[in-house]
């Protein structure tokens, strides 16, 4: 008798989910007879996204492979529905409906497995809840230009955040995030076309794209300030004010957040945004965004789903771990709360949860916990009085692990700029083992606060012997390139080095002067443009003894 009741009750819960919410997910059975072919990826994989798989070594495998045709077909024809967004890492299609004969026709399509009412109709239909970002935000005054005056970057009043991980030493060595790409998934971008923090990346062409996955109008400049502030930690570039972890990167604004309700189609949203960052080539996915509890309790996960990858949102984080994009993703809020864990994704295993500190390294009281069984947060950044662009054209401060989330990010993306021969796990673990708590982690700071000079000197020894030296005292990679070079070099002597690009008929393209140390192994890069053309280059070493060329292909 339990039994049944248990299933009428079950029955009844979904008849009135799917009632009340006129967006659906369609849970799809196969790909069973898919139009597109592995064996030809550049139909639904960018050039550099197949570059990604291949320097790593990653099959493209049915997960790639969009949605067959043949059932969003179906499915559009059932009736009065819109397809809105689809995931083929999870199989599934977002519609939105209101006509209950149509989705009772969808059901019963042999290729569908269940149907689920999971969002509003409208992006913008309040429900009274807003995202629980711990907010300070503060004018911040200029008062620490003469401790950069020492650095390549004049860091102004962010100094200490970077300074606290030796974040300037990558910075100091040309590591800034040139050529890679960052996606970052978050509520919106309010005003970056006209906040001061944001003039070099719009005028050096680093934003790369906006996609909107929550009103679909692809434009994020109108929407939450949230991710305004989250890239200004990243991305600004505004001497004497604030320079972020990563300037010379390139962005991906992408929007899966409604921040006017909780809702799982938001854990769908995110996992559309993070294969479309895959599929556009993105190195790195930074996320300040995390799901535990909905605004109807029916859709709440529990302590059980930690570690289980059971949910959406954790499924698709570490799908895109899988294929090769480090994926960071704050921590959550909640440490002085009743929920008091992380949220999803944070919780997956390939995902870089990051718990909030401040600038003394003192653990914020917000920051959430990690949940027993591993090691969460992996590391802390600096999520207190954290220095942001403000709406008023100065560098205010606020709190949140939103905020410590890509302050580390963008340095890691630095320090991936400069060994870019190892994978996304190579990297990360080479983050976690500089970290002050490597060997005591806990569960407030997990392995505690990343030190990235220590994490390059390590990247460095391990280059040496991967990259055999014995042969050779300086190396070139990858080659062919297409937009970003790294130069190895192991000195035979002290002294000055002259490193230049020339093209095929002789003309220097870049020059690059350094003082090398005899037997130690030093990096530089060169970056290119999008407008420099494939051909033949070459790089040339000259020293006060020593002038050799290696030929180089670009494509």
């Amino acid at each position: 008798m339990k039994g049944i009741v248990a299933v009428v009750i079950c029955v009844f819960l979904l008849v009135e989910l799917n009632a009340q919410y006129p967006k659906h997910i369609i849970q799809l059975r196969d790909k069973g007879s898919n139009t597109f072919s592995l064996a030809n990826p550049n139909a639904f994989l960018s050039a550099r996204a197949i570059e990604r798989r291949n320097r790593y070594n990653i099959a493209i495998d049915s997960f790639d492979l969009p949605l067959t045709q043949r059932y969003l077909d179906s499915i559009r024809l059932s009736g009065n529905v819109t397809i809105l967004s689809t995931s083929k890492w999870l199989n599934q299609v977002l519609v939105q409906t209101t006509d209950q004969a149509a989705l009772q026709k969808i059901s019963k399509l042999p290729f569908v497995v269940s149907s689920q009412g999971v969002g509003f109709r409208n992006a913008a239909e309040p429900s009274g809840k807003i995202e629980t970002e711990v907010s300070n935000i503060r004018q911040r005054n200029r008062n620490t230009a003469a401790r950069t005056a020492a650095n390549a970057l004049d860091y102004g009043n962010s100094y200490n955040q970077i300074h606290i991980h030796e974040g300037e030493y990558l910075h100091n060595k040309g590591f800034t995030g040139s050529n890679m790409h960052i996606a970052v998934l978050d509520a919106g971008f309010y005003r970056y076309k006209s906040v001061t923090a944001f003039d070099s990346i719009r005028l050096n062409g680093q934003v790369l794209g906006e996609k909107d996955f929550v009103a679909f109008d692809n434009s994020v400049n109108e929407d939450d300030t949230h991710g305004m502030y989250c890239l200004s930690i990243m991305a600004a570039n505004w001497p004497g004010r604030m320079v972020g972890t990563a300037p010379k990167a390139s962005y991906w604004l992408i929007r899966t957040e409604n921040v006017f309700y909780e809702l799982p189609i938001e854990e769908h949203n995110w996992v559309a945004g993070a294969e479309f960052a895959d599929s556009a080539g993105a190195d790195m996915i930074s996320s300040s965004l995390g799901y535990y509890d909905f605004d109807n309790p029916a859709f709440d996960h529990t302590y059980a789903d930690f570690y289980r990858n059971a949910t959406m949102v954790s499924r698709g984080a570490t799908m895109a771990a899988k294929k090769g994009m480090i994926v960071m993703n704050s921590a959550g809020n909640e440490g002085n709360r009743a929920w008091k864990y992380m949220g999803f994704p944070a919780d997956a295993d390939s995902v870089c949860a990051v718990g909030a500190i401040d600038t003394l390294g003192n653990i914020a009281g917000f920051s959430s916990y990690g949940y027993p069984g591993k090691v969460k947060p992996n590391i802390v950044s600096v999520g207190w009085n954290t220095v942001i662009a403000g709406l008023g054209n100065q560098p205010v401060t606020g709190n949140g692990t939103s905020y410590a989330n890509p302050n580390a990010a963008g340095l890691v993306a630095c320090l991936w700029q400069a060994f870019p021969m190892f994978n996304n796990m190579k990297i990360l673990d080479a983050v976690y083992r500089s970290s002050d708590r490597y060997n005591n982690p806990d569960d407030r700071y997990g392995y505690g606060i990343p030190n990235f000079r220590k994490a390059y000197e390590m990247l460095e020894k391990e280059a040496s012997g991967l990259l055999n030296f014995d042969k050779d005292w300086w190396l070139v990679a990858p080659n062919p390139f297409r937009d970003n070079l790294v130069i190895y070099i192991k000195p035979p002597e002290n002294g000055k080095i002259t490193l230049r690009l020339v093209d095929a008929a002789g003309r220097i393209v870049q020059t690059k002067s350094i003082e090398g140390t005899i037997n130690q192994v030093m990096t530089e890069s060169f970056t290119t443009s999008s407008s420099m053309p494939a051909g033949i280059y070459f790089i040339q070493y000259i020293s006060s003894t020593q002038k050799q060329v290696k030929k180089l292909v670009k494509y």
